[in-house]
């Protein structure tokens, strides 16, 4: 079996297995037909299987034409001593998705703008209760717009994340220039900074009094019925016994890679211990400091359940007869508020990865050249988000204009990604084939 699975990644590598891998029909409920679906399994799982280049654990999912069309998971959420004690992943495994997280705290924090708590275009430090302004532009208000739009001009250098004993306003006061740009004022210029979203979770606390993890389960998670949240600790038995541990063949401190050698832990291994809440947290201050809860970073949450996000918002914010969202909303969303200039002097495009901005979402043209191409070969326009971190790498990407859309959730790297980059965009070359195999194999027309 993995000579046979070894023998269809090379041709996957090569392009000569898509006909196999063709979408269904327009009838019926859009699923993958039996046939393609064995082939559309075995692709994935020689990604998976890779000896080069393996793969903890998948899980991914596909709409169509609006329908459900695949759904399958690969690999193993736990790792125990002995292989008879590994834990597969199962559609009910919650992974920490990483930036996902961002656009899932930006759907929270829309429906706040839609309830008239907050304006995109006021200065966040109303609401924050202090004054927050880049000291190299002081008359330049930071709002969440620019905030969304990754144009706020603050900065990572300083750090992102803090326990519950400290107030943004004191790290903002200690950090000083370590926090700003010193060359871009507000709402000039793209950099990609995890701080952004420290900040916008502190403010839907300010605005609605509510600890942020607690919030988004009232304005997200349970509205459309999803498992997981923010913080672990408060998840119930079986949410944590579902919660896949992210791995790397990597020790945590070291940058020494080696595919063929054991898979190590790097978070949420709570089989080995259970999940705790942050130290000091029952002395936390709602408003004073969101990051504890990781707005940026911190939600778990299964592949189907990003499936029933992305299907609310093809569905125009709908969810079982229930409006979510307003249309009106997901398309300001959804809508370009930044894009690279043709000389790239308006922002940091990382290699290209980044050329245009949402709030809380990355815009991915198919037909500008390398960088943020989603699909080998195919013009796939998007909008949505990538994660990667501890391991985790995970896209949530969906076309409006046709409703078509993929998750995909890898659990844990085995090699180096600098030593298997991509060959048509700044993703790894693991992700490429993932959403390349997805693509053509449950969603593409096949002539």
């Amino acid at each position: 079996m993995k000579k046979n699975m070894t023998g269809l990644l090379g041709l996957l590598l090569l392009g000569s297995a898509w006909p196999a891998l063709a979408a269904p029909s327009d009838s019926g409920a859009g699923n993958v037909l039996p046939a393609r679906q064995h082939a559309l399994d075995a692709a994935l799982s020689a990604i998976v299987e890779d000896r080069a280049h393996p793969l903890a654990s998948l899980s991914v999912l596909a709409i169509r034409h609006g329908k459900l069309s695949y759904q399958q998971q690969f690999g193993y959420r736990h790792l125990g001593a002995a292989p008879a004690q590994n834990l597969p992943v199962t559609p009910a495994t919650l992974f920490r998705i990483a930036s996902l997280s961002k656009m899932m705290t930006t759907l929270g924090l829309m429906r706040l703008v839609e309830q008239g708590k907050l304006s995109l275009d006021q200065d966040v430090g109303i609401y924050l209760g202090f004054s927050l302004r880049n000291p190299h532009f002081p008359q330049q208000p930071v709002t969440l717009r620019s905030l969304l739009s990754h144009t706020s001009s603050l900065r990572d250098t300083g750090g992102y994340a803090w326990g519950p004993e400290r107030s943004l306003r004191d790290v903002f006061t200690a950090g000083g220039d370590l926090m700003w740009d010193a060359a871009a004022a507000p709402g000039r210029y793209f950099t990609y900074a995890n701080l952004n979203w420290g900040v916008i979770g502190t403010v839907m606390e300010q605005v609605t009094g509510e600890r942020f993890d607690l919030l988004m389960r009232r304005l997200l998670l349970d509205p459309l019925a999803l498992r997981g949240g923010y913080n672990p600790a408060t998840f119930s038995a079986g949410e944590v016994a579902d919660t896949a541990t992210l791995y790397r063949k990597r020790a945590p401190d070291t940058e020494v890679w080696q595919p063929h050698g054991p898979w190590i832990a790097q978070v949420d291994d709570f089989h080995v211990r259970a999940p705790a809440a942050p130290a000091g947290l029952e002395r936390y201050v709602i408003g004073s400091n969101a990051t504890v809860f990781s707005p940026t970073g911190g939600l778990r949450i299964s592949a189907a359940g990003l499936g029933k996000v992305m299907q609310m918002l093809l569905d125009g914010g709908r969810y079982e007869g229930k409006q979510l969202l307003q249309p009106a909303s997901i398309a300001l969303m959804f809508g370009r508020q930044w894009q690279l200039a043709p000389d790239g002097g308006n922002g940091d495009s990382e290699r290209g990865l980044y050329r245009a901005w949402g709030l809380g979402n990355q815009q991915f043209d198919a037909d500008t050249g390398q960088g943020n191409r989603l699909v080998e070969g195919a013009s796939f326009t998007a909008v949505g988000h990538l994660g990667d971190a501890y391991g985790l790498v995970s896209a949530f990407v969906l076309d409006f204009a046709n409703k078509n859309g993929m998750v995909s959730l890898v659990g844990g790297t085995g090699s180096d990604p600098a030593r298997y980059p991509g060959t048509y965009s700044a993703m790894g070359r693991s992700e490429e084939l993932i959403l390349t195999t997805l693509y053509r194999g449950a969603i593409a027309n096949h002539k």
